[in-house]
């Protein structure tokens, strides 16, 4: 009893401590914005503009290219990592799934930067070539279409497909899979055996028995893991910052030159910022703070409250 006690008190004490420290830094960025908010009121999140020499500061733009770049990645991850998770549990061989695993969650310890750089060096010209595809044949979509080019053209202007929330986004996309296949893997594998054997012995195929039992049992943790990777992306910072061409241009044009994001806004003006615009900046990494906490936590309560949910961690 003695040490059950003692492994109670300290879980309390670390969980405890995680939420105080959370709290500190949301009461922290809460404290910092302030002064902004109260001058710019609701302007701040309605401007586009990020002209702090001419007193105009607002993150509508930088918002909206943090959902596109986000959006992008999870269009992009969320088939790979699901894919990734149900052949682990479902169809590789016993002994090779130690080694898949591996190196799935090798891919989590992989340096921003280096996702960063390989986005620009190796990913954006062959982005650029499938954003032409994507645009000639689904321009008439206005996500799709970019603007002052012309894909049939002779020779097309490639720079217009380059340094985009595209381009972004694919990099994003490899940075959050892990996360997202890790927790639906997990939840995949503590599918009732005997539910599965039941399928089976009614005649039903692999994929019938995964179709019909394992993704059923396992949607609260496809939802939690996919939220959990949207929250990830949300807030990617170096990577973002190497691929894009900064642009402050409230448009839905992800295929399109010029983007931002309030992360990588904060991570290429933080050093050379003002008194009042280091509060910008604070308040602009509040509003993400408030998002992605959200966004983290109905995953958990999405996995908590599923049938898959016991035992799972999100």
């Amino acid at each position: 009893m003695g040490a059950d006690a003692v492994f109670v008190n300290v879980s309390r004490a670390i969980g405890a401590s995680v939420l105080v420290i959370t709290g500190g830094v949301g009461l922290f960025l809460g404290w910092q914005a302030f002064p902004t908010l109260q001058r710019y009121g609701w302007r701040f999140f309605t401007e586009s503009d990020w002209l702090p020499e001419a007193d105009v500061l607002g993150i509508a733009a930088v918002l909206a290219g943090t959902v596109q770049i986000a959006l992008v990645a999870m269009v992009i991850a969320f088939p790979l990592a699901l894919l990734t998770a149900l052949y682990i549990a479902e169809y590789a061989p016993a002994s090779l799934r130690p080694a898949l695993v591996s190196l799935v969650d090798l891919m989590a310890a992989i340096p921003s930067i280096v996702y960063g750089l390989w986005g620009f060096f190796l990913v954006m010209p062959h982005a650029a070539s499938f954003a032409t595809f994507l645009q000639r044949h689904l321009g008439w979509i206005p996500i799709f279409e970019v603007k002052d080019t012309d894909p049939d053209a002779a020779i097309w202007d490639a720079s217009r497909y380059t340094a985009s929330a595209f381009c972004a986004g694919i990099a994003v996309a490899m940075m959050v899979l892990p996360m997202a296949c890790a927790v639906m893997r997990q939840v995949f594998s503590q599918t009732p055996p005997g539910e599965k054997e039941a399928a089976l012995a009614l005649g039903a195929t692999r994929w019938g028995m995964i179709r019909t039992v394992v993704l059923p049992f396992g949607r609260g943790g496809i939802i939690g893991g996919t939220m959990l990777a949207l929250g990830r992306a949300l807030g990617e910072t170096i990577a973002v910052l190497l691929i894009i061409s900064p642009a402050f241009d409230l448009k839905f044009r992800p295929l399109e030159i010029g983007t931002n994001s309030v992360s990588a806004l904060i991570a290429g003006r933080f050093g050379d910022a003002s008194a009042s615009q280091l509060s910008a900046l604070l308040a602009a990494g509040f509003v993400l703070f408030v998002i992605t906490l959200g966004v983290n936590t109905l995953a958990a309560v999405v996995v908590n409250r599923s049938r898959s949910g016991a035992g799972t961690e999100a």
